[in-house]
């Protein structure tokens, strides 16, 4: 299946939507904030070896580097420019700004329905490759 790497401060969401993930068949990479994030994509440093995720589901609130930082600096990356995002947001008033952010797929609000979660993900992710008839 694909491969999703979660930004979350809170480990409780992390392992959450890790188990969700992981039960539908995907890989599930985490990070806690937002340099972190950027690390593990090989965007800072730079490191153009690092195998990018299919999707990232970033939170927006986090220490150290928040998720509006983080999304702005991917979207500056030729790299990662075009890497899907989901945003998690408390603050359904945060929307607005990353209006600008192209890569942002999606938004949704915490707290969240996990099936609704797992739908949207879903739906971001590109269709998996017809199996080879031999």
């Amino acid at each position: 299946m694909a491969h999703i790497l979660i930004v979350d401060d809170e480990r409780d969401v992390v392992q959450l939507i890790k188990f969700l993930l992981e039960k539908d068949g995907h890989q599930v990479s985490t990070a806690h904030n937002g340099a972190e994030a950027l690390e593990r994509l090989g965007v800072e440093p730079d490191d153009a070896s690092v195998a990018l995720p299919d999707l990232v589901v970033i939170d927006v609130m986090m220490p150290i580097m928040d998720g509006y930082t983080a999304c702005q600096r991917l979207g500056q990356n030729p790299r990662t420019r075009s890497l899907p995002l989901l945003v998690l947001t408390a603050k359904g008033d945060t929307r607005e700004l990353f209006q600008m952010t192209p890569n942002v797929g999606a938004h949704i609000d915490k707290p969240f329905d996990p099936k609704k979660l797992r739908e949207l993900i879903s739906s971001m992710l590109p269709p998996a490759p017809e199996p080879r008839r031999g």
